[in-house]
């Protein structure tokens, strides 16, 4: 069935990941990540409408804190770091289970442990931030996983993905009709995981300050939160030495509903976003800069005023 919505772009672009993972598979990791490395450096020179897009959304986000030129180097290195990142991602399952196990430090585990003994699951919220993908990994020796993502256009890529996803120990939840097995998965007591930082159409949104400016923002794991009670969790991961990676999970967040279950979803989704820009102006060329976060806009924008004073909800 799936190949009758195969196009031919759709092969073209499934033959080059072949060929890229098979390069992967080759070559030993560190020069694995050095070519990702470069070909980020090499997309952030010749992509120019990917370029622009993240130059822009630093514009609007560090625009009265960081100079042109910060904000291009930070633009430059996120390029360089999603390209680490996918040759990682193409290199990771072929390594060793001990390899992998050795390359993952993990901070905080305790307060999913804990968390799971409540019964209730855990939601895990986090961001296109560090190597997202890898965490999985981490989360997954604590407790059954499942992760909420939206199907790649390319349904060959998307099969290859969570491919890779359930040999993390991952399963996967289209986030199109995604509330059933979420809800299951949870009376299970089983973790779910959310990355809720990429822009989402004005109907399945909540408008939140990102960086200043009103984001559409998905109210998932809040919902999810206020209907089952399960502990709304943080998970980072962040680059270490020797390209290991340091896995940094949050204590639980604590919310008193206050009976106004609207006003409830913006403020848990308002103080998870909040923990994410804070990471992200730690180290911001970890962040995926060139996607349009800001695309979707308020119905109604009150009180437009000038860059240097924009407002946003929340």
């Amino acid at each position: 069935m799936l190949t009758k919505h195969i196009k031919l772009m759709d092969l073209i672009g499934f033959s080059l990941f072949r060929l890229f993972a098979l390069l992967a598979r080759l070559l030993p990791r560190r020069a694995c990540l050095w070519s990702g490395q470069t070909l980020g450096n090499l997309a952030f020179r010749i992509d120019r409408k990917h370029r622009r897009l993240a130059l822009a959304n630093l514009e609007k986000a560090l625009g009265q804190e960081a100079s042109p030129a910060v904000r291009r180097r930070i633009a430059r290195d996120s390029f360089r770091h999603f390209g680490r990142v996918t040759a990682d991602i193409l290199k990771w399952t072929h390594l060793k289970a001990a390899r992998r196990e050795e390359l993952l430090r993990v901070e905080g585990e305790g307060h999913i442990r804990r968390a799971l003994r409540g019964g209730r699951g855990v939601i895990v919220f986090s961001a296109h931030f560090g190597n997202w993908e890898v965490a999985a990994q981490a989360i997954a020796t604590l407790g059954p996983l499942n992760v909420v993502a939206r199907p790649l256009d390319n349904p060959l890529l998307e099969a290859r993905l969570a491919k890779f996803r359930n040999h993390l120990g991952a399963k996967v939840i289209s986030k199109f009709q995604a509330a059933k097995p979420i809800l299951q998965a949870l009376r299970r007591n089983e973790i779910v995981a959310i990355l809720i930082d990429q822009n989402v159409l004005r109907r399945e949104a909540v408008f939140v300050n990102f960086f200043g400016l009103a984001a559409a923002t998905t109210p998932g794991p809040a919902s999810f939160y206020l209907r089952t009670r399960s502990p709304l969790i943080p998970v980072f991961c962040h680059p270490a030495p020797h390209s290991s990676y340091l896995v940094r999970i949050g204590a639980p967040l604590l919310f008193e509903p206050g009976g106004n279950s609207n006003q409830d979803v913006l403020k848990i989704t308002q103080a998870s976003t909040k923990m994410i820009e804070a990471e992200i102006r730690r180290n911001p060329g970890l962040w995926f800069w060139f996607h349009n976060r800001w695309k979707t806009r308020p119905e109604m924008e009150t009180n437009a005023e000038p860059p240097a004073g924009r407002k946003a909800v929340g």
